[in-house]
């Protein structure tokens, strides 16, 4: 028998240490080759980690959220045969995960000497406390109260610590004419738990994409001075041409909803702006315009925000950029989006469809200059001089540097936008 050293192997160029975001094995498990271990996230994806031998587990290398250097022992084994540590493992799988900016931590330790396992923290289950009763000593917070498992089982559905409960048995044992004897003084009554106050607290540690996010969103907020430009558009002439084409579409053509509208609106006025296609280095006081407008669509998955990006929308038709899209949030909602799909990105659309809202703020991609924000589409009554007539109405929620763009480029852009959303033919028009 001997021991086999699993070192935390290269996830990514360039990457110099991961986060540990999830265990799939516990020490004295039994694994085979190509069992999955654990879950390390990086900037950029999350990388499965597997088992390269047969083994039983003896060490863990570390805990959920702890940060650990490339090459660093990840996990020790006892195999048949003469141990070794080998180089780093092969990863086997890579996930997604939001874009982030490179972030500084403590190196984890190259080398460990006899590793002790750290027992499993057990969760105290919430309790819920009954006020006590006039005239009843209540036991101290270690003092376990004797009662039957029955007695425990009322008092438990009632809400009731027994602590407070004052026993009359032998060494103070609690019997059910106590029990009753509390529900006669007091207000708990057997089944009133549901209205039992709760003072349980439960403690929830952010790691993984919920920390990436969280860190970027700080740092966008603390970084960039942000401007909200709120604007609402009558959508229902374009509504009215979205419905026709989608009756009319190719089997094999994408289903237009209005975000490709949107894409191919905002392209057309950046090329009048191209300083809202941008991203700011504040540190070196550089704004970089880019001539290829790659849009990031920020999407909602089981584990979080993620923003794929649609390169080149300059160069993309109207059903292009619909089946970018659908091909984009597929691949972000089951995990699959690469790293090239998830960076990149010049400007960010951020739309919670049917839960859009009526104003929303939204907050900056950073480094970026500029986030449209789409709104639900309501219909509302619209003064046409002479009658009040129902539009299919959209807020425009977005946000920008302002920095590096004034209020009134702001406005411009909006109201280009608004333009070609109201008068759709006009995205079709060259020029």
């Amino acid at each position: 028998m001997g021991e086999y050293v699993i070192k935390l192997p290269d996830v990514g160029e360039g990457v110099a240490e991961a986060e540990l975001v999830e265990w799939n094995v516990k020490i004295g498990d039994l694994v085979r080759e190509d069992t999955v271990l654990a879950a390390v996230m990086t900037d950029k994806a999350t990388v499965e980690i597997p088992s390269p031998v047969d083994g039983e587990i003896l060490w863990l290398g570390g805990e959920i959220g702890e940060v650990i250097a490339i090459g660093s022992p990840l996990v020790r084994l006892k195999i048949e045969g003469e141990g070794h540590a080998p180089e780093p493992a092969k990863p086997a799988k890579s996930e997604a995960a939001a874009p982030q900016p490179e972030k500084k931590s403590e190196p984890a330790k190259a080398e460990v000497e006899k590793p002790k396992a750290k027992p499993a923290a057990v969760a105290e289950p919430p309790r819920v406390m009954a006020p006590p009763v006039s005239g009843v000593a209540p036991r101290g917070e270690g003092e376990k109260p004797l009662a039957s498992p029955a007695i425990r089982l009322r008092a438990r559905e009632a809400g009731v610590d027994l602590r407070q409960v004052s026993g009359t048995g032998p060494a103070g044992r609690i019997t059910h004419e106590d029990l009753e004897a509390f529900f006669a003084r007091g207000s708990q009554r057997p089944g009133a738990a549901a209205l039992a106050p709760d003072n349980s607290i439960k403690e929830i540690k952010v790691v993984g994409l919920r920390r990436k996010i969280a860190e970027k969103m700080a740092i966008a907020k603390s970084h960039i001075p942000h401007i909200t430009y709120v604007e609402e558009i009558d959508v229902t002439a374009l509504e009215e041409l979205r419905a026709t084409l989608n009756a009319k579409k190719r089997a094999e053509q994408a289903k237009l909803t209005i975000l490709p509208f949107l894409m191919r609106a905002m392209v057309k006025a950046i090329a009048d702006q191209p300083n809202l296609n941008a991203l700011y280095d504040d540190e070196a006081n550089i704004i970089n315009q880019y001539g290829g407008v790659h849009i990031g669509i920020a999407a909602q998955t089981p584990n979080g925000l993620v923003v794929p990006v649609v390169k080149h929308a300059e160069a993309r038709t109207l059903w292009d950029c619909a089946a970018e899209v659908n091909l984009l949030a597929d691949a972000a909602k089951t995990g699959s989006a690469t790293r090239e799909q998830l960076t990149g990105s010049t400007i960010t659309i951020t739309s919670l469809g049917s839960m859009g809202g009526v104003v929303t703020t939204p907050v900056i991609n950073y480094p970026e200059v500029a986030i449209i924000g789409v709104n639900k589409i309501m219909v509302r009554p619209v003064w046409d001089g002479t009658n009040f007539i129902p539009r299919k109405m959209m807020n425009l929620s977005s946000s920008f540097d302002h920095r590096v763009i004034d209020g009134w480029d702001a406005a411009v852009f909006i109201q280009r936008i608004k333009t070609l959303l109201e008068t759709p033919a006009l995205i079709f028009v060259e020029g």
